[in-house]
């Protein structure tokens, strides 16, 4: 199971306030800042997991390759297709890059998910999958 997940973003005070309103929205809660400048988000605590996902001021001006070794995108867990629709419907109001509109995907039975971009260009995903 996973514990934490760190992020390295080129401007952690935008990202932060970007976080907060996305997952904000998907009910995660903003728990501190890790030594106090890593801010930190954990899932709502009705969920099935408990992990937390931090931002890291980047060192380096290179941009994210999601195609190169590391992070490819960041799936999070959707309680219904309903949630997903509503999700869009919010990344849309608030000028977030979607990726790709929910649709259903081949990857599993019912798999219904949108993909949209962070301030950077990370990839992530809100997936729902019926027998999950």
């Amino acid at each position: 199971m996973i514990h934490h997940l760190d992020l390295t973003v080129a401007d952690r005070e935008r990202s932060t306030r970007w976080y907060d309103l996305v997952l904000g929205r998907l009910g995660y809660a903003r728990i501190g800042d890790y030594e106090g400048d890593v801010p930190c988000w954990a899932p709502p605590a009705d969920g099935p997991w408990r992990w937390s996902l931090g931002l890291h001021q980047a060192r380096s001006a290179t941009p994210h390759d999601r195609y190169a070794p590391g992070l490819h995108h960041l799936a999070l867990a959707a309680r219904s297709r309903e949630q997903i629709d509503e999700f869009h419907k919010f990344l849309v109001t608030h000028d977030v890059t979607v990726l790709d509109a929910p649709a259903e995907y081949d990857y599993s039975p019912g798999y219904y998910a949108v993909f949209f971009a962070d301030p950077d260009g990370l990839k992530l995903e809100l997936v729902h999958e019926p027998a999950a």
